[in-house]
């Protein structure tokens, strides 16, 4: 029905450029709002009507006498109603619906997929300190970095996934003093606990049990493997930069296998002390200055990042000569830039609104011909967890948050990740755990994966080959919950196109409900395996269809689609 949806399109721009010049540059079909007024509405009689001066039900009337006189509508259009001050309804016939089973069963996996656009997208997402286990809000991030650039992938864009491993600062300091404490003996509690020597200031230390296993480990001179690094522990509890490389490559591993557990792989892991041991911080920092775009004020520099938009100019380098964080973050996307890639997502918490405008202000003054609004954000809330009733703040493992491995544990990869995914990024969200587990109705990832694994059982119990229906009769799908399971299909690729261009996995999420009640309804309404072969035939089609695209749906979240449940 794709190939329907633009044949009638090209005939109602046709039509309307003859009716005014340019005219065809409104041809576009929405969803009616009621399902019984037809299956496309067009209000472009309604947009010309002030132009030419003309009553909007004349120009719809005008439009419909045209549009019946086309051969595309002759052959698609069984009617085409006027309604209200002049929206356009068209109806349908039936053969036009069940053009998308045959589209579906004849694409396959790659049905809703455009073609290549030589485009590269880079997504940045997860991007945790090394000093602890993911958090549910990792677990968001993770989720949605994941569906995004599985959206850019049916879109035909090149896809990078990158990961940007802060491996430097207060933060790792504050690990290495933590792991040397417990490594000394001392627990949270203890009189010298959570007082940094170095900064009687500090209360950032980190307490959850994890610290004391790292600390076990370097005092017995273990080794630890990460993704891109081996280390040794000197087992010296004096040894304060065997503490650190070791602690980093521990918690680079925990990490690791809190992202197998998610099923999650990235192309590349970029670390922050690079953008120093490379220079190219330094090299920012001298280019700003070059520019013109910086000051030193009370024995700090400045940015001049008012010029570009920001509510305020920014501390570059502080009095003790150290960059504050946004100075990196500026060389980073620099280096994004000059790898290639035009377009660049980020997706980061609320709490990093501050560094948007910054940023953004680093790179235009920078003047190396990145384009305005470079890069993208997509911003998320955090997640309240509730298990039992009750809110969960507390993983004994962390400290002082629940981890994402605690979230699959309890629940499942498939919940996790679907659930995390059924709201849009900027609301709040409450994983309810009960829920989650839950074999109902309720529950919307069961209920998507139970519409999967319903038609799996009816094609076993059938036991042909589904790809012997491709060719078969459709004629026989002509009652009302097949036409609206067969609309369900052809909005699939647009829901696509619209998500990814919206960067908005959670439409994906809304979309796969739909299209399991439709199919749920269809399901209770018609009996599939009946004696007619033919009516038998049509209909093992549309739920092989419906199937597909059940799973090519539940593919861009990252969720599985069982044949069984």
């Amino acid at each position: 029905m794709l190939s329907v949806k633009q044949e009638l399109l090209a005939a109602l721009a046709a039509e309307l450029e003859k009716i005014a010049p340019g005219g065809a540059a409104r041809a576009a079909f929405e969803s009616p709002k009621v399902a019984a007024h037809g299956d496309f509405a067009c209000t472009a009689a309604m947009q010309l009507a002030k132009p030419l001066k003309l009553n909007p039900r004349q120009v719809a009337e005008t439009l419909r006498s045209a549009l019946l006189a086309t051969p595309a509508c002759q052959r698609w259009v069984a009617d085409i109603d006027i309604a209200g001050p002049g929206f356009i309804n068209i109806r349908l016939q039936p053969a036009a619906k069940q053009e998308v089973v045959r589209e579906v069963l004849a694409s396959g996996a790659r049905f809703g997929f455009q073609g290549e656009r030589g485009e590269k997208v880079l997504v940045e997402f997860v991007s945790a300190n090394p000093t602890g286990p993911l958090h549910v809000g990792h677990g968001r991030q993770a989720a949605l970095g994941d569906a995004l650039c599985n959206l850019f992938t049916t879109q035909g864009w090149s896809v990078h996934r990158e990961f940007y491993y802060n491996d430097a600062g207060v933060q790792i300091q504050t690990l290495t003093h933590s792991t040397q404490l417990r490594a000394k003996g001392f627990k949270p509690g203890d009189d010298c606990w959570p007082t940094d020597p170095e900064n009687p200031a500090s209360k950032a230390f980190y307490n959850g049990d994890y610290i004391q296993d790292i600390a076990n480990d370097f005092l017995a001179k273990k080794t630890v493997k990460a993704d891109d690094r081996a280390f040794t522990a000197s087992g010296d509890v004096q040894d304060v930069e065997s503490i650190r490389q070791f602690a980093v490559a521990y918690l680079r591993n925990e990490q690791d296998k809190d992202l197998q557990a998610f099923n999650l792989k990235f192309d590349e892991y970029y670390l922050e002390s690079s953008l120093y041991t490379s220079g190219r911080v330094e090299a920012t920092v001298n280019k700003l200055i070059a520019n013109g775009k910086t000051y030193e004020q009370d024995g700090a520099l400045w940015l001049n990042s008012t010029d570009y938009g920001d509510d305020k100019d920014r501390v570059m380098r502080k009095q003790d000569g150290t960059y504050t964080y946004f100075v990196p973050d500026v060389a980073y996307h620099i280096a994004k830039w000059e790898r290639g890639y035009s377009k660049v997502v980020n997706i980061q918490g609320t709490d990093h609104h501050g560094t948007i405008a910054r940023v953004r202000a680093g790179l235009q003054a920078a003047d190396v011909g990145i384009p305005l609004g470079y890069p993208d954000y997509v911003l998320h809330t955090m997640v309240r967890v509730v298990k039992g009733g009750e809110e969960v703040k507390i993983s004994k493992r962390a400290g002082s948050y629940v981890t994402l491995r605690d979230l699959i544990e309890w629940t499942s990869k498939d919940a996790v990740r679907f659930f995390l995914l059924s709201r849009k990024p900027d609301t709040e969200y409450t994983f309810d755990v009960d829920l989650a587990v839950a074999q109902n109705n309720d529950n919307p990832v069961y209920y998507v994966q139970y519409a999967h694994a319903r038609i799996c059982s009816v094609l076993a119990a059938w036991g042909g080959d589904v790809a012997t229906l491709q060719g078969v009769d459709l004629s026989a799908l002509d009652g009302p919950q097949a036409q609206a399971l067969m609309l369900q299909l052809v909005k699939y690729p647009e829901m696509l196109t619209a998500a990814a261009d919206g960067e908005a996995p959670h439409d994906v999420t809304f979309y796969l409900r739909d299209l399991a009640a439709s199919y749920h309804s269809y399901y209770d309404a018609e009996r599939i395996l009946v004696d007619d072969e033919a009516v038998k035939n049509a209909r093992l089609a549309l739920v092989a269809a419906t199937a597909q695209v059940l799973h090519n749906g539940l593919a861009v979240l990252g969720v599985s689609a069982p044949r069984r449940m």
